[in-house]
């Protein structure tokens, strides 16, 4: 497909956690969210901006005032890309914790209707999958009805959704137990200064696995929503996408 032309460029707005997020590179930082790599896969003069927040639902964005902030940037033809559900289940969190067929359901809806009354796009992402294998090698699913919930809704409503909960599935059952921890921050005692006594960390991203997901989403965006897509460059086969970023 062509590049679009420059002068309409979108910006693509984010909103979500820290396996979203932009993470802090200073000292060599290992950790980072998904979409600190989208911006290598955009066309010129796009602008992706990510107000992903660590340890936010979907709840604590809205109510944190974190959303009015990016309802102040929204501009007709942007696009929102909406990805909740690692916080939302934290039951022992009452600030956090949403309910999967109600109060997270109302909190998306306000996100989709939101943007659309600001003449730009929502888009649902549900959350990926945390790195968690059983004995035998057997990928779990740590985040029950959320992920079901979110495709509901986006039936409902029409709207466009990637389901980087079922890539991410694929991802780590394809590469299995042992090879799916370099795309999580598992590090060795003494590896690293910012992590001297190692660290074990099924949920956050490392750089490797922060470019795999932004790669999966740009290429699930190009086949499903050309009108997003059009302004997403194809994923490099072999190279690396900057990590310093």
């Amino acid at each position: 497909m062509a590049p679009a032309s420059d002068h309409a460029a979108p910006v693509i707005h984010l909103v979500g956690d820290a396996t979203m997020a932009d993470t802090c590179t200073l000292d060599g930082n290992p950790a980072r969210g998904w979409g600190q790599l989208l911006p290598a896969l955009t066309r010129p003069r796009v602008r992706v901006a990510n107000h992903a927040r660590a340890g936010r639902s979907s709840k604590s964005f809205i109510w944190e005032g974190l959303w009015q902030r990016v309802l102040d940037e929204l501009r007709p033809g942007d696009w929102l890309v909406a990805q909740f559900g690692h916080n939302d289940q934290k039951r022992d969190r009452p600030l956090l914790c949403t309910e999967p067929d109600t109060t997270y359901r109302q909190f998306l809806a306000r996100f989709a209707s939101d943007t659309a009354a600001r003449g730009a796009r929502p888009l649902f992402a549900t959350p990926i999958h945390r790195r968690r294998f059983t004995p035998d090698g057997e990928l779990q699913d740590t985040h029950g009805a959320y992920p079901p919930a979110m495709r509901r809704l986006a039936a409902e409503l029409d709207l466009p959704l990637i389901d980087l909960h079922a890539l991410t599935r694929d991802l780590l059952t394809a590469r299995g137990p042992a090879k799916s921890k370099s795309l999580f921050l598992h590090l060795p005692p003494g590896r690293h200064p910012l992590h001297p006594l190692g660290t074990a960390d099924d949920t956050r991203l490392s750089v490797a696995g922060a470019r795999a997901i932004a790669k999966l989403f740009v290429q699930d965006v190009r086949t499903r929503l050309p009108d997003l897509g059009r302004w997403l460059k194809p994923p490099p086969k072999t190279s690396i996408l900057p990590s310093n970023v």
